[in-house]
């Protein structure tokens, strides 16, 4: 489906590449031709994306779940009742009352 869907969305940009050569892009009707084979071409590769997405192969575009994905290490008992107890005896700052 995705060798598919890549040459779908090939075959209407040969097609403007077409209207361009034979001088009919600047009539109305190579305008709109250009557009609805834009059209075309941008849901195949669209449909592309969508399946290279879904395979994984596009993992490195998803920093952010990457970075998510990272987990800190887990305090241990003794680190958390040291950070507590600091926590407690801290004095107030000025202003803080």
């Amino acid at each position: 489906m995705l060798v598919i869907s890549i040459v779908l969305g090939i075959v209407p940009l040969l097609g403007i590449a077409w209207t361009i050569v034979t001088g009919t892009v600047t009539t109305v009707d190579g305008l709109f031709m250009s557009l609805i084979l834009l059209t075309l071409s941008a849901v195949f590769f669209l449909n592309a994306f969508w399946e290279l997405r879904d395979r994984g192969a596009l993992a490195f575009l998803d920093k952010k779940k990457v970075a998510a994905a990272v987990t800190p290490p887990k305090a241990t008992p003794k680190a958390t009742a040291t950070a507590a107890l600091a926590d407690k005896n801290a004095e107030p700052k000025e202003g803080e009352s």
